[in-house]
């Protein structure tokens, strides 16, 4: 099918679906889906997902991904609860004469934090034109706009030549993956992958690999306070951590950035997501902490080799550690969080999927349907790198992911679910 006869069609089979895509929108994100390691209570989200399919005639099976938890995988989480988090499936089988594809999102979010929202994390209110909520635009309303597709092919009666797969997974967030990995360990795979994150309409061919890790000093014996002993402190001594860290922000800024990030500002930055030493709470009594935490996220480019990158940043932190008289006496502890660390992930620019995806995205939404690459790291690389699927990420326009006040803009999930059905028309004719 010619790309400019794919996208009339996709306008055309959607047009009657607009309306409910939004309001299964704003459904899933009345629904709390927050997961916070090691678990997730993704399940009621699924079946408010599963029931709005109903309708439709598709294929469509919830799963327990408790299998996980029994499997040798490296990248399986095995400080995570997957038993009782269920994955869902709908399928549209093909004429087994074309090519296969698999469109897949996330349903899990991250928990709407400490600062205060202007309307509730579970309103899916709709004001001047954007829908407010957690996990509005990360990534529930791209996952709707996807399964989309699949509706919009079974209301029209539309059999393309190859198998569409839609996939809503649990555990991406907190740098899980587990979701994704249970439908690539169950077979769910196809001959090219979509992930519906919202990249304000950019088409995303690659993505950056994360290693998150705590820094830990212990100090001091708390009988020693009111005391004529010394009460010593790892506060200030972990302030000079800092200043290593610094050292590795202007180091990694050097990195060989290859061509798709060449001209990122900040190719693979080092960031500190965290410091406690004690607390401001008003239980908390005025007291020297015994101990000081930093938690650092270093990322990386697709073509580095992570475990070699992380066996420097060790290496550097030993040797700093070695130089230092309090570190000597008082050893930092570097605690992975995620082990193994995400890896990134690259598919051509001239790869057939790309070029496809990308000029039915421009085709509908012109200019602005930019070839990128991501400025965060995700669970691409595993479907791509582990289960050699071409790998692309793609979804609407919108702002606060992981922060108060996130929000989608509405008009931007129909133009996300045409982009996909076009792609789908062609790929899989």
């Amino acid at each position: 099918m010619k790309q400019a006869e794919a996208v009339r069609d996709a306008r055309r089979l959607l047009r009657p679906l607009q309306r409910e895509i939004v309001g299964i929108v704003q459904a899933l994100v009345r629904v709390d889906s927050v997961a916070i390691p090691p678990d997730g209570h993704e399940t009621a989200a699924q079946r408010v997902l599963r029931a709005a399919l109903k309708p439709y005639r598709l294929d469509v099976e919830m799963y327990d991904t408790g299998f996980l938890e029994r499997s040798r995988h490296a990248f399986v989480r095995k400080d995570r609860h997957y038993a009782g988090r269920h994955n869902l499936m709908a399928r549209r089988a093909g004429r087994g004469t074309g090519r296969s594809l698999l469109l897949s999102g996330h349903i899990d979010t991250v928990p709407v934090g400490r600062d205060p929202w202007k309307l509730s994390p579970w309103s899916g209110t709709i004001r001047n034109g954007r829908l407010h909520g957690r996990g509005s635009w990360d990534m529930k309303s791209g996952l709707v706009a996807q399964f989309a597709v699949a509706m919009a092919l079974s209301k029209g009666g539309v059999r393309l030549a190859g198998d569409l797969l839609c996939e809503s997974v649990v555990d991406e967030e907190f740098a899980g993956g587990g979701g994704t990995l249970a439908g690539r360990l169950r077979g769910d795979n196809a001959d090219a992958c979509a992930i519906a994150e919202g990249t304000n309409y950019a088409v995303v061919r690659a993505t950056r690999g994360g290693h998150f890790f705590d820094l830990v000093c212990r100090a001091g014996d708390p009988m020693g306070y009111f005391s004529k002993e010394e009460v010593v402190s790892p506060a200030i001594p972990a302030g000079r951590l800092l200043g290593w860290i610094d050292t590795w922000v202007k180091r990694r800024k050097k990195v060989d950035r290859g061509k798709t990030y060449c001209d990122f500002p900040d190719p693979a930055p080092v960031q500190v997501l965290a410091l406690e030493a004690n607390r401001f709470d008003p239980d908390v009594p005025w007291s020297v902490p015994l101990e000081a935490k930093i938690r650092v996220y270093f990322q990386f480019l697709p073509h580095e080799d992570v475990a070699a990158v992380v066996r420097q940043v060790e290496a550097s932190l030993l040797a700093y550690c070695k130089a230092d008289p309090f570190f000597r006496s008082h050893p930092v502890e570097l605690r992975p969080i995620v082990d193994p660390p995400l890896l990134g992930h690259e598919l051509a620019a001239e790869h057939p999927w790309t070029c496809c995806f990308h000029g039915a995205a421009t085709r509908i939404l012109g200019s602005k349907a930019t070839l990128s690459a991501s400025e965060w790291p995700c669970d691409a690389f595993l479907a791509q790198r582990e289960f050699g699927i071409p790998t692309l990420l793609f979804g609407p326009c919108g702002a606060g992911s992981h922060n108060a006040n996130e929000y989608v803009e509405v008009p931007s999930i129909l133009r996300t679910a045409e982009v996909y059905l076009a792609a789908a028309l062609e790929w899989c004719a």
